[in-house]
């Protein structure tokens, strides 16, 4: 053939909208009587549409440099992990040499998880980065811990990983309810999904701290303060969540009920808490005034928010 196929390949879609010198037109003529491949792709044009065309261009470029960079990343990543090996190898070679066995060596290799959840693994995870990296930066806490009080002797783990799995929790769980896949696994319930897991980190860390300490009193104590405080805050939640109300007839309500618990909820727990540790005291410094400038503010609100629901029935 007198023309080579990557320069006519070049050249079919000039040819197929008609836009081509003539001597190009000829040239693209001669070759594709003698050529069945660039036929073919001449029909395939025909087919398809500009737009189809440039989109297929485009996911073909970031395809490519998709690949590219995931392939950077994952290089990346393995020299990291390679450097965070040191330390660990160091260790290792330390307690062998001095005659302490594995001792110091488990913290450290435990230790160095945590780095890793942090930068190695967004590195090579090929999607949901941050729901991997938060997930393993959770482990990775609870495994140190778990070393350490192993080879401390201790036996504080389930108090610590409780309450570290907790604070773990109140920090994470907003952004990991809202990432892929887990946000389209909730749907709409993520809010409930988000107090749940609060509540029962929370209740599971007084669970544990209790076995542990086995102290006079503290699981009823601690259920008593604890139980009332939480269902305060999931009225609050399920009140803003799901009240079919406009802003600020949610925030009169919460007001009023936030300044009522205040001031008669925390006096019912402290007479409770008194009742079971036997201790009788007068109560002192539970003014009114808070209770009376909270009912106010919230009236307030309810008034304004009334108002706003009868302008929009009017409207409508």
């Amino acid at each position: 053939m007198k023309y080579e196929c990557k320069m006519i390949e070049d050249l079919l879609p000039l040819y197929k909208d008609g836009v081509c010198s003539e001597a190009s037109s000829n040239a693209v003529k001669e070759h594709l009587a003698e050529c069945p491949a660039c036929t073919k792709m001449l029909d395939e044009l025909k087919d398809t549409s500009v737009d189809e065309l440039i989109r297929k261009e485009k996911d073909d470029v970031i395809g490519s440099q998709s690949k590219y960079f995931k392939r950077k990343s994952a290089l990346i990543g393995a020299i990291i992990a390679g450097v965070f090996t040191l330390p660990i190898l160091i260790c290792l070679l330390v307690d062998i040499v001095s005659g302490h066995g594995l001792s110091w060596f488990y913290i450290v290799l435990a230790a160095m998880l945590i780095p890793t959840s942090l930068v190695v693994v967004p590195l090579m995870a090929p999607k949901n980065r941050m729901l991997y990296s938060m997930c393993s930066f959770a482990a990775s806490v609870i495994v140190l811990l778990a070393v350490c009080c192993i080879y401390t002797g201790g036996s504080w783990f389930f108090v610590a990983a409780a309450s570290a799995l907790f604070g773990l929790t109140v920090c994470f769980m907003p952004f990991i309810a809202c990432r892929r896949p887990v946000n389209a696994l909730l749907g709409n319930k993520k809010g409930l999904t988000i107090m749940g897991s609060y509540t029962l980190t929370y209740f599971l860390m007084i669970l544990c701290i209790g076995l542990t300490v086995r102290a006079p009193h503290f699981f009823a104590l601690a259920f008593t303060i604890s139980i009332p405080i939480i269902a305060m805050a999931w009225i609050t939640f399920l009140i803003i969540r799901y009240l079919p109300v406009n802003g600020l007839l949610k925030a009169g309500i919460c007001t009023i009920a936030l300044s009522l618990f205040s001031h008669y909820g925390a006096r019912a727990i402290v007479y409770a808490c008194m009742l079971i540790t036997g201790t009788v005291e007068e109560i002192q410094g539970y003014s009114g005034y808070t209770m009376i400038a909270g009912l106010v503010i919230g009236g307030i609100l309810l008034i304004f928010g009334l108002a706003k629901e009868g302008r929009k029935t009017i409207v409508e």
